[in-house]
């Protein structure tokens, strides 16, 4: 028997180090294809930044994030259906994208045509108001994007349509000011949206929070297919043996033990930078990162009130109604971060009252959620900082949503780098000839 049927015969150990939602990606494609996965988590539960918790002071399960994919994410969708959650991602049947504007109170509602061809631009009903049609001609240069340039650098950044619609959209992709953001990054976030047509860009949201279309049906899949869960298990040191050119994990130091990696066993490293960083010796990554602020207020949203609503000239930049519950979004939220909590929640009340036809006076029960270190920052200088998915070791792949994987940081940008890094650790054409 050549060495490759012998391949396929072995049910092949692999470690995914990190279960977050690059990692319980990667764990689900490697099952998928055959390994026996063992998932370590250095916190005691799963999920990352991509996840769901009962939140005390509201007396509800609430998402760390107000995460949100497009009906183009095609890597996402692939993996709800999966793990058999592709339910659980629900949004209006039509791509529409309604806004309000704080400071006149002018609503509308963006509705992009179903197929390739733009006519909605065309249809003073559909676009912008007070926009035109060759106000769109603003974004071509952007399909052209060269590496290390800015948007600023690269189409025009100001005008009607830049306020009322491409900053918002790219303020909530990018999570950095559009205008410093990476002109590539923001190309091939268009190139898979707007320019594939209206049906790519559905908003969709999880129905019961994160945990149920993402994380508790991953685990549950795992579980059945053999895989090993093992939580509050942080990885100390990884052991690599070889030479420059030639060199393969051979061990992982736990907080609770020692584990050798075999000859045909693998690694998936999906944790932080700065974690990957100590781990992996000579390892490049982002060190610059953003903030986003979420801000959750526990009341009813009105009767027939939209699912999400784009939010100008205000603190608060995109609202979500979900049941019993009305949440706020705010990105590349440094600024706020020294802002008493009390007086921001107060503030973004104001806004979410006025937007909602809801008494401003009465605030209801309040939470405000922080993440400082929210997403690597999408600039240009941080892209030659983000690694690919492979490493100088055969036996251990990079995922996570700071690896260059095309897109920023964002939940499809994670489940494909996982994804990618299974299926490059699975392939049959890696050469594992070095020996320890």
């Amino acid at each position: 028997m050549d060495r490759r049927a012998t391949y396929f015969l072995m049910s092949r150990l692999v470690h995914v180090i990190g279960a977050g939602l690059s990692g319980l990606a990667a764990a689900v494609q490697l099952q998928r294809r055959g390994a026996h996965v063992v998932l370590h988590e250095a916190a005691p539960y799963a999920g990352g930044r991509c996840r769901s918790y009962f939140d005390i002071k509201l007396n509800a399960t609430v998402d760390n994030g107000n995460h949100l994919v497009l009906s183009g994410n095609h890597a996402t969708l692939s993996y709800a259906k999966a793990i058999g959650a592709a339910d659980e991602l629900v949004g209006p049947t039509q791509p529409e994208f309604p806004f309000m504007d704080l400071r006149s109170g002018a609503r509308w509602t963006v509705k992009l045509s179903p197929g390739r061809v733009p006519g909605w631009i065309f249809d003073s009903a559909a676009r912008v108001p007070g926009t035109t049609p060759a106000d769109y001609l603003s974004l071509l240069p952007l399909l052209f994007a060269k590496p290390g340039r800015t948007m600023q650098q690269t189409m025009r950044t100001n005008g009607r349509l830049w306020d009322t619609l491409i900053n918002p959209l790219f303020l909530a992709v990018l999570n950095v000011d559009p205008r410093e953001g990476s002109a590539v990054l923001a190309s091939n976030v268009l190139k898979e949206s707007l320019l594939l047509g209206g049906q790519a860009c559905r908003p969709l949201v999880a129905r019961k929070g994160l945990g149920h279309a993402f994380v508790d049906p991953a685990l549950r899949l795992l579980k059945y297919g053999g895989a090993e869960i093992k939580l509050r298990s942080r990885v100390r040191e990884i052991g690599f043996a070889g030479t420059d050119s030639k060199t393969r994990v051979t061990s992982l130091d736990f907080d609770d033990g020692h584990v050798d990696v075999g000859f045909h066993d693998g690694v998936v490293l999906a944790v932080p930078p700065n974690v990957a960083k100590q781990l992996v010796p000579g390892l490049t990554a982002p060190n610059e990162f953003r903030a986003i602020v979420n801000a959750h207020f526990a009341i009813d949203p009105p009767l027939a009130f939209e699912p999400m609503t784009g939010l100008l000239n205000g603190t608060a930049e995109w609202l979500f109604a979900f049941d019993e519950r009305l949440s706020v979004t705010i990105s590349g939220a440094d600024r706020l971060l020294d802002t008493p909590r009390e007086t921001f929640a107060h503030g973004i009340w104001q806004e979410v009252a006025k937007a909602a036809h809801l008494p401003a006076e009465r605030m209801p029960t309040w939470q405000i959620v922080t993440e400082k270190r929210a997403t690597f920052a999408a600039v240009p200088s941080q892209e030659n900082h983000r690694p690919g998915t492979r490493t100088r070791c055969s036996n251990l792949m990079l995922a996570g949503d700071w690896t260059a994987n095309g897109l920023p940081a964002t939940i499809e940008g994670s489940i494909r780098s996982g994804q990618k890094a299974a299926d490059l650790l699975m392939n049959p054409s890696i050469d594992f000839s070095v020996q320890r």
